[in-house]
């Protein structure tokens, strides 16, 4: 009897845990596409008004269903919640030329001071009569500028089957809305032979002096009602735009509470 109320026990704990997982991240298909799209804020626990520093995360992975070809992805787009925010005055630009081509060690000597985050990304290359080939790789992420408009340079290096890299320019914008900033970027057609795109997974962190004070690169605050200790939240959304006219678009609600 003891044993059987231990499994039953058990079982109640696993589902439990596999439950919350499932809601932790957030996944959509369309046609043979599906996205799974997680991430959080940490801190969880910050003031109802005032901001202060966070570290963002974001997690993507993309998978292929049925025969054929992936599409390519061609489009990415990520809107974060008006009471997150980026600050980027007075924080050292990165210039693309400095760090494409490069290492991850080139990079850094050359834009370490403009680092606003690190990640890793996963696609499945293609080479000439052969299945495509699973590569992994860093990314690096830094704050910039392109004709006049600020950026998150990613930075993607990999050493499989050969050492490439580029740099993927996410162009941040600032709305009006639920979401007020969205960073957005259009993969180069010149990587057509990288195939499919398996994964990005994104922390952004920074923080920096300016005219003799502390910054932060990310802020926020949970604006929870008055007299709620916490509050529900439309945390991210995201687009992803493929070839052929494919778009998935996931998005993530997440909790907050009030110090």
């Amino acid at each position: 009897m003891r044993g059987r109320r231990a499994a039953v026990i058990a079982a109640a704990v696993a589902l439990t845990v596999l439950v919350a997982g499932l809601a932790y991240a957030e996944t959509e298909q369309k046609q043979n596409v599906r996205v799974s799209f997680d991430g959080s804020i940490s801190p969880q626990v910050l003031p109802r008004t005032k901001e202060v520093p966070v570290t963002v995360l974001v997690d993507t992975h993309i998978d292929h269903l049925g025969a054929g070809e992936p599409p390519k992805l061609l489009r990415i787009s990520l809107e974060i919640n008006r009471n997150g925010h980026i600050d980027y005055e007075g924080l050292p630009r990165c210039h693309y030329k400095r760090i494409q081509p490069s290492n991850n060690r080139e990079a850094l000597e050359a834009c370490g001071d403009s680092q606003v985050g690190t990640g890793f990304f996963s696609a499945n290359v293609l080479l000439p009569e052969q299945s495509p080939f699973p590569s992994r790789g860093k990314i690096l992420a830094f704050n910039g500028e392109v004709l006049g408009h600020p950026v998150i340079f990613a930075h993607i290096y990999g050493t499989q089957p050969v050492p490439t890299s580029f740099v993927l320019p996410f162009v941040v914008r600032h709305t009006n809305g639920k979401y007020a900033t969205t960073l957005v970027a259009y993969l180069p057609k010149v990587k057509a032979n990288w195939g499919f795109i398996t994964g990005v997974r994104l922390k952004l962190h920074r923080t920096f002096r300016f005219r003799g004070r502390p910054r932060t690169y990310l802020s926020a605050s949970c604006a929870a009602p008055k007299g709620f200790s916490s509050a529900v939240f439309s945390f991210a959304r995201s687009e992803f735009v493929f070839a052929g006219g494919t778009t998935v678009t996931p998005s993530l609600t997440r909790t907050c509470k009030v110090r």
